[in-house]
């Protein structure tokens, strides 16, 4: 029998299976019958959705007419369960490309998925999750056939560097390479406590963009779609960070004591924050003209709104107000902190509401508060 290969790849921005097979009359119309089984002239080879539906479909249909090689796509899914932390979410394109062109041999597979599960039993967030399974898969990448485990702490220090001088990598980026190959060697492989020393690049100081608030109005002004100014109203006039706008539900609005409640903000704290009478009166409008199901903005029903819609939401209206200081969503936060110290709020209260661990965070906002100046 002839044998079909079953490949993956990433195809008009979605995960695809390739069906490569030498054309025979049988076989092609049985692939061509398939539920929305597509030519690809790039790949030059018929292709199906990545689900696991459609895949026991065409198995189902090809069984006892074919020999089906999957161990092209095995290998695929067994990186992507290792390393996507959302199997639900779309994969990227230069994910999926590096899942397959850069396949990362069984002990550091094994080496990642232990990473990745120990970072879940001990209740890591979601980002630094994500964040920490994509620095220690950038070295097991590089390592190729060669095991994690063999490194010794000179070699770590020369990867670290490599990143610095090579591939100019910023030196927070460095910090967040540093904590997770630690959190590797010290807590998965049980190396001694010479791993706490890895030397750490100087941070440099950095001050916070701040709009004044003419700005912000202006900006919240050129924003059309009720959604969209609910959401930057919301992340401005609470100070909140952009998960946690849209990781707000409808029952986080206490109108009653016009408060909204944070829930599971970074380091997992929950806080209260002041709700304006202003931001009120647009949800309302807002609620009734959307009936959001499950999060307060939703994107698709039932699912939260993207964090990248809603950067690029302040982004156009930016533009749209010729506002020129660059800064993503978080700007908002920044100017709510500083519009406040500028008002002569004490800052241990503004570190409240922002949920800083540390007074020393807070105190960022002095450096560009006019009123301290």
């Amino acid at each position: 029998m002839q044998t079909i290969i079953l490949q993956p790849f990433f195809h008009r921005g979605e995960e695809c299976i390739g069906v490569a097979f030498t054309h025979t009359k049988t076989l092609t119309g049985i692939v061509q019958k398939l539920p929305k089984a597509r030519w690809s002239r790039t790949h030059n080879c018929w292709y199906i959705a990545c689900t696991r539906n459609a895949c026991s479909v065409l198995l189902k249909n090809l069984e006892g007419k074919a020999l089906i090689d999957t161990s092209r796509l095995k290998t695929y899914l067994e990186q992507k369960k290792a390393m996507v932390p959302e199997p639900i979410l779309p994969v990227h394109a230069a994910t999926s490309q590096l899942m397959i062109q850069y396949p990362l041999n069984a002990n550091n597979l094994l080496a990642l998925v232990a990473f990745k599960n120990m970072l879940l039993l001990k209740g890591y967030s979601p980002n630094t999750i994500r964040n920490y399974c994509n620095e220690f898969h950038l070295l097991l990448r590089l390592l190729g056939k060669r095991c994690v485990n063999d490194l010794n702490k000179d070699q770590v220090m020369s990867y670290l560097l490599w990143l610095l001088e090579k591939k100019g990598c910023s030196e927070t980026k460095v910090h967040t390479a540093v904590n997770a190959l630690k959190f590797y060697f010290e807590k998965i492989a049980g190396r001694e406590k010479e791993f706490y020393d890895l030397p750490r690049p100087k941070k440099p100081f950095k001050l916070p963009a701040v709009l004044a608030e003419e700005e912000v109005m202006a900006i919240i002004k050129q924003i059309s779609n009720l959604k969209h100014r609910a959401m930057i109203m919301a992340g401005y006039s609470a100070g909140l960070r952009v998960s946690e706008i849209i990781g707000l539900k409808p029952g986080n609005i206490d109108s009653k004591r016009m408060m909204i409640h944070i829930q599971a903000a970074k380091g997992k704290k929950d806080r209260m924050v002041p709700l304006a009478k202003r931001l009120l009166e647009t949800l309302r409008d807002y609620y009734l003209q959307f009936k959001p199901e499950v999060f307060l903005f939703e994107g698709r029903p039932g699912q939260p709104y993207s964090v990248r819609s809603v950067q690029e939401i302040l982004k156009v209206a930016k533009e749209k107000a010729k506002v020129s200081k660059k800064g993503s969503v978080h700007m908002l936060r920044h100017s709510y902190a500083t519009h406040l110290m500028e008002a002569g709020t004490d800052i241990r209260i503004i570190q409240e509401l922002l949920g800083h661990n540390s007074i020393r965070t807070t105190m960022l906002y002095t450096h560009v508060s006019r009123k301290d100046i």
